[in-house]
């Protein structure tokens, strides 16, 4: 039987993980605002694009939602109204989000910011980023004598 060497940090990268979410959301829970616990993104690139996709059920206008793109950065915030009020000795379940929501996200890409469009249809906000694209590479003549 061989013996293995106890290696102390195996699980580091799933501690870490597990922290980073944790500390991550917990400011967001004491300003009382989602980090889109149930609001989820997708981001994928094209080779011109980039897209990201966020379930967002209940908005009801365009006001409600604001969305940054500043360097690599996609910053989405808003607020989702509660459509009627019900008394909380009423309510016997509540488990959809009302309130205050931000996320902000990385980029794979650099994104040109003046080209960014974004569009809402059931529930789904989707925004097409184009991907800012670099200078063209110049060939410098070389003389030879």
């Amino acid at each position: 039987m061989a013996l293995i060497p106890y290696d102390p940090f195996r699980n580091w990268d799933g501690w870490k993980r597990d922290l980073d979410r944790l500390f991550n959301d917990f400011p967001a829970f004491v300003r009382g605002e989602q980090q889109f616990g149930a609001h989820r993104i997708d981001i994928h690139e094209t080779d011109s694009e980039v897209v990201a996709t966020c379930d967002l059920p209940g908005l009801e206008k365009k006001e409600d939602v604001h969305i940054d793109v500043q360097g690599n950065t996609l910053t989405i915030a808003g607020v989702i109204n509660r459509t009627h009020e019900v008394k909380d000795e009423q309510m016997h379940r509540q488990e959809r989000f009302y309130g205050r929501f931000q996320r902000s996200v990385p980029l794979p890409a650099a994104i040109d910011e003046e080209g960014v469009k974004a569009s809402y249809r059931n529930g789904v906000l989707e925004i097409r980023m184009p991907k800012l694209q670099p200078p063209p590479k110049k060939q410098i003549d070389i003389q030879f004598h």
